[in-house]
């Protein structure tokens, strides 16, 4: 394995990402504080608690895997659409590095930024409202997870994509909305039956409930299915990415 180029091409992507340090760090933290406003005072003045936990203390897991999904595959899809943009992709394919190691390179720095991300909305979240995490290492051990197998989806995205605004497409059409749906800010046992059933089919959910049962010890699905969704849904990714170096798919175009 051609470590050197894994090296290099994690280190120009976090350089990337330190270049806009300040704005990496503080947007997250407007954007927590927003959310605990509106729904942890707002909302929560009128729901006291959930499943036995305070609503603000309730909202966190949620929080954290909302801007964690949407950043991880923001930042994977832009990591290897814009080499394709602007064609220095086929410099990458031309070297002697296999599409595991680029694909070890881009997601390693996806997934570290995104886990950035999260680690600093958790110690936000602090500054609101407290709580104890009962699993830590479980919790760490599902936002790798997380973190992970979203850069593997926003990689695919970004060799998929044949512009900027289909770069966009799927993040914001898809993953924001399954993720609001997916009991970001509620337990779905707190909907009707018939939804209850209809949302259990959004994937989104497993992740949550995983995450939340991490913190506080409660899931609305048992915690061998949530992991067991995670790892088919990395499993997959892989497989397409896969397919897509070996194809040369939306890459030799």
């Amino acid at each position: 394995m051609n470590f050197q180029a894994i090296k290099s091409i994690y280190i120009f992507e976090m350089a990337r990402f330190f270049r806009t340090l300040m704005q990496s760090f503080i947007s997250p933290v407007i954007s927590t504080s927003l959310y605990f406003v509106v729904f942890g005072t707002a909302i929560g003045s009128r729901i006291e608690s959930v499943e036995g936990v305070g609503y603000g203390a309730f909202i966190v897991p949620g929080l954290i895997m909302l801007s964690v999904m949407t950043q991880a595959t923001s930042n994977a899809s832009f990591g290897i659409y814009f080499p394709k943009f602007i064609g220095t992709i086929y410099e990458l394919l031309s070297a002697p590095v296999s599409f595991f190691e680029i694909t070890v390179g881009y997601v390693g720095a996806a997934a570290t930024k995104a886990m950035f991300i999260g680690l600093v909305i958790l110690a936000t979240s602090f500054l609101f409202v407290d709580f104890t995490i009962e699993h830590p290492i479980a919790m760490i051990a599902f936002l790798t997870l997380t973190c992970l197998s979203f850069s593997l989806l926003g990689f695919i995205i970004g060799i998929w994509a044949g512009n900027f605004e289909q770069l966009q497409l799927i993040p914001l059409l898809i993953i924001t909305p399954l993720v609001f749906l997916g009991g970001s800010f509620y337990s779905v046992t707190m909907l009707p039956p018939i939804w209850q059933t209809i949302t259990m089919f959004n994937p989104v959910v497993y992740l949550i409930s995983g995450f939340r049962w991490s913190f506080f010890g409660t899931a609305d699905v048992s915690i061998g299915l949530s992991l067991f969704a995670i790892g088919l849904f990395t499993c997959i990714c892989l497989g397409i990415i896969a397919w897509i170096f070996r194809t040369g798919w939306r890459i030799r175009q």
